[in-house]
């Protein structure tokens, strides 16, 4: 029988070398579920063995939620708005990089969607701390725009990064490909549901519904 191949060893401090799994971790999420996510191939590819995994993380747990950890701050990167553009603009980019590392990585964010509801504490204080940190640039893109955001209204920023979450998993569970449909969508979405928890009028709405639709037209 044919000897399993590994990867060449190389030696790292500990510190690196827990970089370093993590980071194979993360990229073999692009592939696979967490939960499908083997020790034994990181420890293959890392050209290590599965024992000497354990030496820096002391659980397949905790390496799972490291990975999770790690995937969560490589979306919050990826999707941080670009505030040197107008508002508008900049909420236009953060919703596309987002629908777009969704669809790039589809197990990689559904295995944190699932990990924080199947009552895993951990991963829910990691999806809790990324969703909350995704509406708290939210507020501040719609700060931009002139809206005076109180309690209710930032409840309801929650609320809608909940549905697009929901929005995006579904099209791509579908197969429905159709990522412009979905931005436009989400935009438009997100001032009426504000709007709706707040005291702005609705010519605020359709101005910036109509600033959207200029937008998009260029």
């Amino acid at each position: 029988m044919a000897a399993r191949t590994t990867e060449k060893r190389t030696r790292l401090d500990p510190i690196a070398r827990r970089a370093q799994l993590i980071a194979l971790g993360v990229e073999m999420l692009a592939t696979r579920t967490l939960d499908a996510l083997s020790v034994e191939d990181i420890a293959q590819k890392a050209g290590i063995s599965r024992g000497l995994l354990f030496h820096y993380f002391s659980s397949k747990q905790e390496f799972h939620t490291e990975v999770a950890r790690a995937a969560a701050a490589e979306l919050l990167e990826r999707t941080a708005p670009d505030t040197s553009l107008p508002a508008l603009e900049a909420l236009r980019g953060a919703l596309t990089a987002f629908i777009e590392y969704v669809e790039e990585n589809p197990d990689n964010y559904k295995s944190l969607v699932r990990g924080a509801s199947a009552g895993d504490a951990q991963m829910r204080a990691i999806f809790d701390e990324t969703r909350a940190t995704m509406a708290g640039r939210i507020v501040g893109v719609l700060s931009g725009m002139g809206l005076e955001l109180g309690p209710r209204a930032e409840l309801a920023v929650h609320g809608w990064v909940a549905f697009a979450e929901e929005c995006v998993i579904r099209s791509i569970d579908g197969g429905v490909k159709d990522s412009a449909g979905l931005l436009d969508m989400l935009t438009k979405a997100l001032p009426a549901v504000v709007l709706a928890a707040s005291d702005e009028d609705m010519n605020t709405l359709v101005a910036i519904l109509t600033a959207d639709a200029s937008l998009a037209a260029q």
